[in-house]
């Protein structure tokens, strides 16, 4: 079994900034990526970020330059800083894991937290 439990949403007023935490426990052997997405109210899910598994990252065309994934491999802990926010950024951000769990042959199986809302005001 596995948990990813995300905090840090909240209410914050455009220009801000927030930190998004999403932490991966449970039968895991490896990570190999991890990402956040979102999913404003009447619209698709959207990838936001990645963060691969050889420490490379890719972003969302709407948050380049304003958003910044980073990792802690010995946390098994995902993060995602949020600054310059707008309205447009509010939405449901998940959290999704890509992971083994060391059974041969590998097996990469996909895990989805339970979302965290932001919300930004104008």
């Amino acid at each position: 079994q596995v948990q990813l439990v995300e905090s840090g949403g909240g209410l914050v007023q455009a220009g801000g900034s927030l930190r998004l935490s999403c932490a991966a426990s449970g039968t895991i052997f490896s990570i190999k990526d991890m990402d956040w997405y979102r999913q404003a109210p009447g619209k698709q899910r959207e990838l936001v970020a990645t963060y691969f598994s050889g420490g490379s990252t890719n972003y969302g065309d709407s948050v380049k330059g304003r958003f910044t994934i980073s990792r802690d491999n010995a946390k098994n802990t995902v993060y995602l800083q949020m600054n310059a926010l707008k309205p447009e950024d509010t939405a449901v951000y998940y959290c999704k894991l890509t992971y083994s769990t060391g059974s041969y042959p590998t097996v990469f199986h996909d895990y989805w937290g339970q979302g965290t809302q932001v919300t930004v005001s104008s």
